[in-house]
């Protein structure tokens, strides 16, 4: 009788565990319809994204810029350029070129585009800060529409206004596919150099560049691979109607095929000047540059070899031998990573002009080319359009402009001798 009685107290024990059970289970399961169903708890979720009734419009949506009398208007929505790459790529010289076109304004580095950009990317990846900006109203149209207005007014206001308007900020493109979220018909040309050229010319320059160790080849060689890779990858998934990838070496090579096809690719019509950015430096209307940019002393020349092969015999025999391994990428863009030196191709004659007259220019500045005094005979003094009357004791002498020189001899802005 009384182990009867046991397992009945134990039987309505059990009973009334599992009707709690199964009524904790009923409960939960209302709290997560009315969760999903209301954006968040009955008691409120902090994070949750406020709803307003009405819309905040600015007054004046058309926003403009003066040039003498003429009047521009710029918007979110019209063909930005932005040029970028990995520093030491080519892109101070895409800059200026396309700042030589009649319809195009560059301008320096703003340097403050990409921070700005890349502080958005730092709230994303912490999930405690960006739920702090949710919990202030701070979603991603705010944010977004608040960053596009600001970057373009730095944009559309650091430099003289134009039809074209274009930026110029390397490390930019490394969010190139959240701005085509803001600027959704902005155009991109990605600049792509031989990674051991643009890594001797950071460390022989002392380029300072976050995370790059500028005394170390192997790590800057291995963090141009991650630098590049990021960007051509963004560059493929914009499309090829947006990002252009234009490489260092076939645009120095052959300048105005490559700039015909960035033209089009552009929609702007083809400018001769673009050949000869160096004449529009410094002049109204023309090429502003910076004091403090590292490239700026190399733009001021016309398009020229000089810079292509610099690179070789400077880096290490071992990091040679490993290169294929430490930046794979420069396979994947076209180059042969055991190539020392490179064959990169055979230049117009219109650079080869241009490089010998850069040498000129620098023996008689007083920086003599170990090439210069050949480059004095051959193409010069023996050129059929040189006139004999500058030409004594094998020098070229040439007191003062001669409005009679050929415009070959003329472009080159011989100074007094």
């Amino acid at each position: 009788m009384l182990t009867l009685k046991v397992t009945t107290m134990v039987h309505r024990k059990i009973g009334r565990h599992s009707n709690l059970r199964f009524l904790i289970i009923i409960v939960g399961i209302l709290l997560v319809v009315m969760y999903l169903h209301n954006g968040g708890w009955p008691c409120g979720n902090p994070y949750k994204i406020p709803e307003y009734k009405g819309k905040m419009v600015p007054k004046n949506e058309g926003v403009t810029a003066k040039k003498d009398d003429e009047i521009y208007y710029y918007h979110k929505n019209m063909p930005l350029i932005f040029i970028g790459g990995v520093p030491r790529s080519g892109t101070t010289l895409m800059r200026a070129m396309l700042d030589a076109h009649g319809e195009v304004r560059c301008g320096e580095e703003t340097r403050l585009v990409p921070r700005l950009l890349g502080m958005r990317q730092s709230w994303k990846r912490s999930q405690k800060e960006w739920n702090r900006l949710m919990e202030a109203g701070l979603t991603d149209e705010v944010i977004n529409d608040a960053l596009a207005a600001f970057i373009l007014e730095v944009i559309a206001k650091h430099g003289e206004p134009a039809p074209r308007l274009c930026n110029k900020d390397p490390f930019t493109l490394k969010s190139m596919t959240y701005l085509r979220e803001l600027f959704p018909n902005a155009k991109y040309i990605l600049m792509v150099r031989d990674g051991r050229a643009t890594v001797h010319s950071i460390i022989s320059r002392k380029v300072t560049i976050s995370g790059f160790d500028i005394t170390n080849y192997r790590d800057c060689l291995q963090k141009w691979n991650l630098a590049i890779e990021n960007m051509y990858a963004q560059c493929m998934q914009v499309g090829q109607t947006y990002c252009l990838p234009v490489h260092y070496e076939q645009l120095v090579l052959h300048p105005e095929k490559e700039m015909k096809k960035i033209l089009e690719f552009l929609d702007l019509k083809w400018d001769e000047s673009v050949l000869h950015h160096e004449e529009a430096i410094g002049k109204p209307g023309g090429i502003s540059l910076s004091k403090v940019e590292r490239s700026t002393d190399q733009v001021v020349k016309p398009v020229n070899l000089d810079a292509l092969t610099n690179w070789v015999g400077h880096i290490p025999q071992d990091i040679l031998d490993d290169m294929a391994y430490i930046a794979p990428m420069l396979s994947r863009l076209g180059y042969d990573p055991k190539a020392n030196p490179p064959n990169y191709g055979t230049p117009d004659k219109f650079v080869i002009d241009n490089t010998n007259r850069a040498k000129v220019q620098g023996l008689l500045a007083g920086k003599p080319d170990k090439s210069a005094h050949e480059t004095y005979i051959k193409d010069y003094i023996e050129d059929p359009g040189f006139p004999k009357k500058h030409v004594v004791d094998a020098k070229i002498r040439v007191p003062d402009r001669d409005p009679k020189l050929p415009p070959r001899f003329r472009r080159d802005i011989l100074p007094k001798y």
